[in-house]
């Protein structure tokens, strides 16, 4: 007699028998994974206590009305209801917007400085990029400072630059015409150095190799600029753009020192062209001590970043290209 050696069929098996039993992961494995949640804990415990819980305890402040010595009762939407109706914040938001759109010049300046520099055979590069980057590391106040001397109408040194071939500038910051653009000049000359050196990064990432074959098909400099370069460096540029309008939604600094803030700074003829989100957001908070309002007038600031960021990554799937 003999003993057949195939298995039984899949068929002859019981139709109620249970799956097979998930095995415990290696208590190795459980280990390293404990270490890793150790490792993350101290910037997740950082993240949660100075990001998530100022933004909770904003939140449920903008539902609040502070009284003259730091008292507050919760008053629901009320201060919601008033942001709809203030002139001042709708006027606050689109100078905010304005301001945004008109500084993403930096971006393409960036770029184009970027390729000049990202030149074989120029001299003077690491230079060069110094002087790009140096008001990068300025304090913004310094900066604000020098130009508000630069801007000056009457002992500025544009304006007597602009006297030497007979030309009378304005009052740049007090002019409503001229303050918003005056501004978006000094926030582009600040940005451009950090935008140069990503790109001047993202240009020297792309592969050399995507050069040599338009090389070979006959495309000069220019076209592969705009065949290689610009598409494979768009990711580059989306994350760019993403930083820049964060950043200049956030804008302050500029207004505060260039303009000020309270009555000094509403007496300005040009003021309410330059009035952002955020020094709105001081003079409610630590002006006029509404705090509740403040806080409120802030949320509205984070929902616009979330939208605009929202929107930024939603039409990124239409001008990215990721190399393969």
């Amino acid at each position: 007699m003999t003993l057949s050696t195939e298995r039984p069929s899949t068929a002859s098996r019981p139709a109620h028998s249970s799956p097979p039993k998930r095995r415990p992961a290696p208590r190795g494995r459980r280990t390293e994974a404990l270490w890793g949640y150790a490792f993350i804990a101290p910037t997740g415990l950082g993240l949660a206590l100075f990001y998530l819980w100022p933004v909770v305890q904003t939140a449920y402040f903008s539902l609040t009305t502070w009284g003259a010595f730091g008292g507050h009762t919760f008053t629901g939407s009320a201060n919601y209801k008033q942001l709809i109706h203030d002139p001042e914040v709708g006027r606050s938001l689109v100078n905010t917007l304005t301001y945004t759109a008109l500084g993403l010049i930096s971006i393409p300046l960036a770029i184009a400085f970027a390729a000049l520099l990202n030149t074989k055979g120029l001299r003077f590069t690491g230079f060069y990029r110094t002087v790009f980057f140096l008001p990068v590391i300025t304090m913004p106040v310094a900066v604000a400072m020098v130009w508000r001397w630069l801007y000056n109408g009457d002992y500025g040194l544009i304006n007597y630059l602009l006297s030497l071939v007979g030309i009378a500038g304005p009052n740049w910051v007090s002019d409503p015409d001229t303050a918003l653009y005056a501004l978006v000049l000094v926030g582009v000359w600040s940005s451009v150095g950090y935008n140069l050196i990503i790109f001047i990064a993202g240009m020297q990432a792309i592969p050399r190799e995507y050069y040599e074959a338009a090389s070979i098909d006959g495309a000069g400099p220019v076209r592969q600029f705009f065949r290689v370069t610009l598409p494979l460096l768009s990711p580059t540029a989306f994350f760019v753009s993403v930083v820049s309008v964060i950043g200049s939604l956030q804008l302050f600094d500029l207004v505060y020192v260039m303009a000020g803030s309270g009555s000094a700074a509403r007496a300005n003829p040009a003021f309410p062209r330059i009035e952002t989100v955020v020094q709105l957001f001081y003079d409610r908070a630590f002006v006029t001590n509404d705090r509740g309002y403040a806080a409120a007038i802030v949320m509205l600031l984070l929902v616009v970043i979330l939208l605009l960021t929202a929107v930024q990554f939603r039409l990124q799937k239409r001008w990215v290209h990721y190399a393969a």
